[in-house]
């Protein structure tokens, strides 16, 4: 299982067509990927979970990444929300 945090530096926040594109990325691998913000944590596959979540710009996201192809996928999920989020 790998961790890591990242926190929004968009002014949008998790608008629709980025949370499209996380959720893209996301099922693109085996591992199960899971947010949390708070109390609330979801399956990043589902989209309305995603939007619910009601991210804002400087909100800290807790990412776990657990799976046969984790490494990989967490190095790829980084590099999704440092470049768009």
């Amino acid at each position: 299982m790998k961790e890591f945090d990242y926190t929004i530096q968009d002014a949008l926040g998790i608008h629709a067509r980025p949370a499209g594109q996380l959720v893209k990325v996301v099922k693109g691998f085996a591992s199960k990927v899971t947010l949390t913000k708070g109390e609330k944590t979801i399956d990043a596959t589902r989209l309305m979970s995603l939007m619910g979540m009601g991210v804002k710009q400087g909100d800290t996201l807790h990412i776990t990444v657990d799976g046969a192809d984790e490494a990989e996928a967490t190095e790829t999920l980084q590099k999704f929300l440092a470049e768009n989020l």
